[in-house]
This record gives structure tokens, C-alpha cells and sequence, in this order.
């Protein structure tokens, strides 16, 4: 820390001595005082000297010899043949490469320091009506914390009360967020509201916030391959200089054009150009929300042709989310689900909290249950409403009934798990749930692939039903299932032995194959603290397409780092050359090598610039509309079933009066809710997101499916009239209603999901619960 504190000083002060003694031996040139004049450009010169040898020894001791010798040779030789204006032109050089390069590292680890001075240190816990403030390391999972406003969250928790939060030290997103009681909170965001209260779920030390900052810790400019190749430059360019200098001297006969190479091969700020870049990505990296180990990790990245990924919690959510509701003849979908949520709202159980996310998001009212009994295995029973509920397995198996049969063969060839509802002992209806595929995967992926990656592979335990049909419509280029954690490791070594490899993934039988990737990635928003610790980068916000940023940014540094070491090189050996020649005096010399490091240095602060290829700037207007059709859209998915059941009813009843009246329920809800839903996309949505989507051309198509699905809308009530004015269904008109309801489920099923995955996963910082595969 001290050493750090006297650079800061000593770097500016060497500026200030070397350009002040430059600019007294002009002034004293010009009044014609050569003598003082001389006297001032030497003593800048001998004041460079002296940090010159040091960092020459510095580097001795690490085993280094780099061209900050050739920097003091060019210093003594400059003294010798008394050319003291190079030697104080070459003294200015030095001193403001190293304070522009220091003024830039200090710039590019802003944000890697701000998020270290941003853990907190104490706590406030709450005992009865007592708070106390207490050190961090005092806090116990199960301790009830109270967060003022404008603090940081301290630990790992689930809301007591409801609170606003800024996330954007763990997600980068700057909007604020409001959770509500139960609701999970990390460690490190911060309170943008009034005080509330937390239940500690881990400790401080166990907390996502402590975890980001060991990494952290790691992160900054580490001797990466990509400047360890700047050492490699260093290694041939020395010798190759003085050689050239001899040679100059040798056939020459003057020393003044030695003393001429030796000034212009002093590139002392321009190899340390390449960290300067690196150390500029991983700023910009953590900006993001992704954190970075160090350069070496960063640089990898950039080189990385193959990907690994596990499905559970990165293609996917991670938590299960209902599907699909089925309600038993003269049963409501909405109302199976009410019910099956007023149930389970008290249970703990992970397909409990599903249910119940559901019917909360549809905006259902839920009835408070009464003698509620939960068996281990099989489910809940409560009393809701007045009526004996149960959800789960049932007691006796649900009767061979053609909508039950139907149900649990979509369960099977979906993969999704059941819980049936039953109500005073008779089925009344089920839902599905299964894992979702992340709504921001497909267009992740795409990225990643224009990025340079050849080769996607998804490694699972789960069965290869699933698994496969993940890998089908993502595009994947392999896919395993059931795997172990010994099977997921030997594959990642067997792709690290054709190319550099990347894995992802967020779960404790993940970390072995992280740590034997040549990346690892962990998703860090909900993965665990193994996966994390085994990784060389955290994803610190649950979205997948931060990596596909990471990436673009990781190839942008190390290819500016590369471009500034080589050409900063390449302009070197030329004026090395015209000044063995004679033809580039040593003050001359001086000024073009100051040009040539200014430039390469200024080249790779272009690191800290720019946007991610591929990435979107959405206006907060855009990002609005987004949020507000992404739940219709959540709201409305839940309804879509209802076409594809009423054409089920319809073939297997034919034409009879319960069709109809499904028919005119179905004609109903796309009238007063699904067309006023699409066509205020067309006109409100669609055309905020041609600038951002660089034509109108991009949501063209999604116009073209609005247009047929108003198409289908229409030709269905066409039927429905010509049946109120007969009073019943033709039966020469079942086959155009059966073709018009299958082809209007298949467009909508459709037309959601492309929607979702191109428009709403632009501004989903987390999966919300109505995301659907």
C-alpha cells in the first residue's frame, strides 16, 4: 500500500521535474544561455536516470530483461556524446508514458476497487425491539437483519418486508427493482428505499457479495499470455537493438548514431500497452456483471472455440415452472389453478412455490387454506373455500377419463411432472411443470457462435428425452446425457484436447468440470458457492447472455493489446533503421518515440470503449413496453391451452352443444383479450424496436404471424355465426373448424415463444416465472 501511494506521487512529480527542466533549457536556448540550457536537459536526463535503473533492476530480480534497458542506455549514451536535448526529450517520455499508463490502469480498475470498498463491514440485527449494530462476521444464517436506506444488503436473505432495490453492483442493470415479502435477496445490493427487515439465509462469508469479492481480489492486470508475448517481443527486441546500434557504430564510426538507435528503440510505456488493454476489458467485464480472475482468464476466453454448458440452471432456469393447466370437464383452467395455489401456498416444497408464482402472476386471488396436512411424497390436503382439497398424487388414481389420459400423455413426451387436483375426492384438473428453457439461450447462442465458438455441447444428468430436445432447439452440436460428475469432467478434457475450452455451469457436481476447462464459468446468481470458487469467471447477474458479452469483449482487448504490442514494434525497427542510416538525429528521434508510445498506449484504452457485438441499447420508454407485453404475455400463456382443448372436444364429441358453447369461450377470450394484446404490439411495441433492431424489417415477421392469427380469429367467427343462426354446429363445418383451431394453437404456441426469445430476453434480468420452452 505504501509502495502504491508513493507511485501515485512520484510518477505526476517526475512528470513535473522532467518537462519543467525541459522547458527551462528551451527558454535559456533561446535567450542564447547554451551553457544553462545544457544544464537543464541534463540534469532531467540524470533525474530519469535514476527511476530508469530501478525498474530495470525491478525486473532483473523477477528473472526479466526488458527494454527499459535499452531506455537507460539511451539516457548514459545521450550524456556521453552530449546530446542532453534527447537525453531530456527521451527523460520526458518515459516519465509520461509511465504516468499515462498509470493514469490508465487507475481508470480501468475503477470499478474492480469500487466494488471492494463496496462490502459492507457490520450489520444491523434485530433481537426482539433491540437492534444492534454487530461486525459481519457475527451474522448467523437464521438472524433477522434490518437494512436501512442506502445501505448494503449484508448477507444472503428472504424479505421479511417488501423493499426497492439497487441491483446494479451485481447485475449491471440501473433500474430499480421492487421484492416483496419471501421474496430472495443477495448480499451487496443496495436499499433504494425505506428500511426493511431480512431473514439471514447463510452467513456474510458464505453470501453471494463475498464470494464476488474474493474474485475480485484476483482480478486485475496478472501477467497474461497476451503480456507475457509482450515479454517475448521484449526478449528479441533487445538484443536485435543493440546489435543495430553496434552494427551503426561499428560501420559508421559515430557514436551519435548508436546513441540514435538506442533512443528510438525505447518503447519503455508501449509494451506495458498490452496490460493496459487487458486490464480495460476486465473493467468493462465487471461492469457487466461479470467478474474475471485476472488477464490470463480474459485472454483465454478470447481464444475459446469450443463451449461446454450443463443444462440445469444455465440453458434453463433451474426451478420448475408450470406449463400448462388442464381443468376436467365443466372445470375452469384459472380456477383448478386457484384452488391448487390456495393449497400449496403454505408448502415449502419446490413445486409448491411454482404453483402458487403462477397463480400470483396471473393475478388470481388466493383463498387462505384450512386443515392443511402435508405427506412427504405425495402432496397437500387443505380445506379451501369449503371444499376438501388435495394436490399432488392422489389418494386413488384419477379415472381413465379421455381428458386425464390425454394429460399424462402430454406429461410424458414433455417430460414435465404432474400434480393432479382433486376437489370432495373427484379430479378436477392438473398442472404441468417442467424446467424452462431461459428465454435469452437461442439468441445467447447465436451470439456466441458469430463470436468465433465452432463447437456447442451440452453435458446433463438428466434423462436424454429432454436433454435431446433442448439440444434440437437450441441447434447444439452435441449433447450427453446422464452424466456424472466423473462423465462430465472426461469430456471436458476430451474437448480441451482438440480446442480451448469453456464450461459453464452453476451447480456443486459442476465444479470439477469447471476447474478442468481452460475457462470455467459459473453462474453465480443462484449457483453454488463450489461452482463459483472452481471457476476462473463469475456471471454475478442469472443471465446467460452476459458471457456472450464477456466474450466479445475478452476477443476486443486481446486483439487491440496484440494490434498496439505489434505495431508499436513495427514502427520502432523502421525509425531504428533510418536512424542507423544517419538520417534521424538523436533529439528527432527522441520526439518520434514519444509520438509512437503515446499512440499505441491511447490505441489500447480503446478497450474501455465500445459496446459488445450484438448487444442492443434499449431507451427506458422501450424497455417499459418490453416489461409490460413480456406479462400480458405471461397472463395470456396461461389461456392458449383452451383453443387446442376445444378442438379436442370437437373431434372427439363432434358437433354437440358443449363444443359450441367451447367454441364461443374460445372466440371470446381472442376477441376481448388476445387481438387488443397483438395488435397493440403492432402499433406500440413493434415500432420502438426498429431503431434498436436496425430496421422495421426485424419484427417483420412477427407481423406477418399477427395478421394470420387475426386471420384464424376472424374465419373462426365466421363459423361461430353461421352455428347461432342454425343454433347448432354443421357438421360439414368440423373439419375447416378443427384445421382453423390446431393451425391457430400451433401459430400462437409459436409466435409467443419467437417473441419471447427475440424482444423480452433483451430486458430479462432473471427468468421470469411464466417462461415457458
Amino acid at each position: 500500500m505504501r509502495w502504491r501511494s508513493l507511485r501515485k506521487w512520484a510518477e505526476p512529480a517526475l512528470v513535473i521535474v522532467t518537462v519543467g527542466a525541459l522547458f527551462a533549457g528551451g527558454v535559456g536556448w533561446l535567450a542564447g544561455a547554451g551553457g544553462f540550457a545544457d544544464g537543464c536537459w541534463a540534469a532531467a536526463t540524470l533525474v530519469a536516470v535514476i527511476p530508469a535503473l530501478w525498474w530495470v533492476i525491478a525486473a532483473l530480480r523477477r528473472k526479466r530483461a526488458g527494454v527499459d534497458l535499452l531506455a537507460v542506455l539511451s539516457l548514459v549514451g545521450t550524456l556521453v556524446v552530449h546530446e542532453y536535448l534527447a537525453g531530456a526529450l527521451i527523460a520526458v517520455m518515459l516519465a509520461t508514458g509511465r504516468a499515462l499508463d498509470a493514469a490508465a490502469e487507475r481508470r480501468a480498475s475503477h470499478d474492480l476497487r469500487a466494488l471492494l470498498e463496496h462490502a459492507p463491514r457490520s450489520a444491523r440485527r434485530r433481537c426482539g425491539d433491540t437492534v444492534s449494530v454487530v461486525p459481519l462476521s457475527e451474522v448467523a444464517a437464521g438472524d433477522l437483519l434490518v437494512v436501512g436506506p442506502g445501505e448494503v444488503v449484508p448477507a444472503d436473505g428472504l424479505l421479511e418486508s417488501a423493499a426497492v432495490l439497487d441491483e446494479s453492483v451485481l447485475t449491471g442493470e440501473p433500474m430499480q427493482v421492487e421484492r416483496a415479502v419471501g421474496e430472495p435477496v443477495r448480499s451487496g445490493v443496495v436499499n433504494a428505499g425505506s428500511a426493511f427487515e431480512l431473514r439471514a439465509t447463510a452467513t456474510a462469508e458464505d453470501s453471494t457479495y463475498a464470494g464476488i469479492v474474493r474474485l475480485a481480489r484476483q482480478a486485475g492486470a496478472e501477467s497474461a499470455p497476451v503480456v507475457r508475448l509482450a515479454d517475448r517481443y521484449a526478449a528479441w527486441f533487445l538484443p536485435l537493438s543493440l546489435v543495430l546500434a553496434g552494427l551503426a557504430w561499428v560501420f559508421s564510426g559515430s557514436l551519435v548514431r548508436a546513441v540514435a538507435v538506442l533512443v528510438v528503440a525505447t518503447p519503455c510505456p508501449l509494451l506495458l500497452a498490452a496490460p493496459v488493454a487487458i486490464v480495460s476489458g476486465l473493467s468493462r467485464s465487471s461492469r457487466l456483471g461479470v467478474i474475471i480472475r485476472g488477464g490470463g482468464a480474459l485472454e483465454t476466453l478470447g481464444r475459446a472455440r469450443t463451449l461446454v454448458m450443463d443444462k440445469t440452471g444455465t440453458l434453463t432456469a433451474g426451478r420448475p415452472a408450470v406449463v400448462e393447466v388442464a381443468a376436467a370437464p365443466g372445470w375452469e383452467t384459472a380456477e383448478v389453478l386457484r384452488l391448487a395455489a390456495s393449497a400449496e401456498q403454505l408448502s415449502p416444497h419446490v413445486l409448491a412455490e411454482a404453483i402458487t408464482t403462477e397463480a400470483r402472476t396471473r393475478g388470481l386471488y388466493l383463498s387462505l387454506p384450512l386443515d392443511l396436512v402435508e405427506e412427504p411424497g405425495r402432496g397437500v390436503t387443505a380445506t379451501v373455500d369449503g371444499h376438501r382439497v388435495e394436490v399432488g398424487k392422489p389418494a386413488r388414481p384419477s379415472a381413465q377419463q379421455p381428458w386425464a389420459t390425454a394429460v399424462r400423455g402430454r406429461a410424458g413426451l414433455d417430460g414435465a411432472a404432474l400434480a393432479w387436483l382433486t376437489v370432495d375426492g373427484e379430479p378436477a384438473g392438473a398442472v404441468l411443470l417442467r424446467d424452462p428453457l431461459r428465454r435469452d439461450a437461442p439468441r445467447t447462442l447465436r451470439r456466441l457462435r458469430a463470436a468465433g465458438l465452432h463447437r456447442l455441447v451440452m453435458l446433463t444428468g438428466d434423462r436424454r428425452e429432454p436433454a435431446e430436445e433442448i439440444g434440437t432447439v437450441l441447434g447444439l452440436d452435441s449433447v450427453c446425457a446422464d452424466q456424472t460428475p466423473a462423465d462430465k469432467v472426461a469430456a471436458v478434457r476430451g474437448e480441451r484436447e482438440r480446442d480451448v475450452t469453456v464450461m459453464v455451469g452453476d451447480g456443486v457436481n459442476d465444479a470439477p468440470a469447471l476447474a478442468a476447462a481452460d475457462v470455467g464459468v459459473a453462474m453465480g446468481a443462484r449457483g453454488s458457492t463450489a461452482s463459483s470458487e472452481a471457476a476462473d469467471i463469475v456471471l454475478t447477474t442469472d443471465r446467460l447472455d452476459r458471457l456472450a458479452d464477456a466474450m466479445d469483449i475478452a476477443r476486443r482487448a486481446r486483439r487491440i493489446a496484440v494490434q498496439s504490442a505489434a505495431t508499436g514494434m513495427l514502427l520502432s525497427l523502421a525509425a531504428m533503421a533510418v536512424a542507423a542510416l544517419g538520417w534521424l538525429p538523436p533529439a528527432a528521434g527522441a520526439l518520434l518515440q514519444e509520438g509512437i508510445d503515446v499512440a499505441v498506449i491511447l490505441n489500447a484504452l480503446r478497450a474501455l470503449r465500445g459496446k459488445p457485438a450484438g448487444g442492443i441499447t434499449l431507451t427506458p420508454a422501450t424497455e417499459q413496453l418490453l416489461h409490460r407485453f413480456s406479462a400480458e404475455h405471461d397472463e395470456l400463456r396461461g389461456s392458449l391451452p383452451m383453443v387446442r382443448d376445444a378442438a379436442n372436444l370437437l373431434a372427439g364429441s363432434g358437433a354437440t352443444p358443449a363444443a359450441l358453447a367451447e367454441l364461443q369461450r374460445v372466440h371470446t377470450f381472442l376477441v376481448e383479450r388476445l387481438l387488443p394484446h397483438e395488435r397493440a404490439e403492432e402499433t406500440q411495441l413493434y415500432p420502438a424496436l426498429a431503431a434498436p433492431l436496425g430496421s422495421d424489417e426485424a419484427t417483420a415477421t412477427m407481423s406477418r404471424a399477427h395478421a394470420e392469427i387475426e386471420r384464424l380469429a376472424r374465419r373462426l367467427g365466421h363459423h361461430l355465426r353461421l352455428a347461432e343462426a342454425d343454433g347448432r354446429i354443421d357438421p360439414a363445418q368440423l373439419d375447416d373448424l378443427l384445421s382453423g383451431l390446431y393451425g391457430l394453437y400451433t401459430v400462437l404456441s409459436l409466435h409467443f415463444v419467437q417473441e419471447e426469445e427475440n424482444y423480452f430476453a433483451l430486458v430479462s434480468d432473471a427468468e421470469p416465472a411464466g417462461a415457458r420452452s
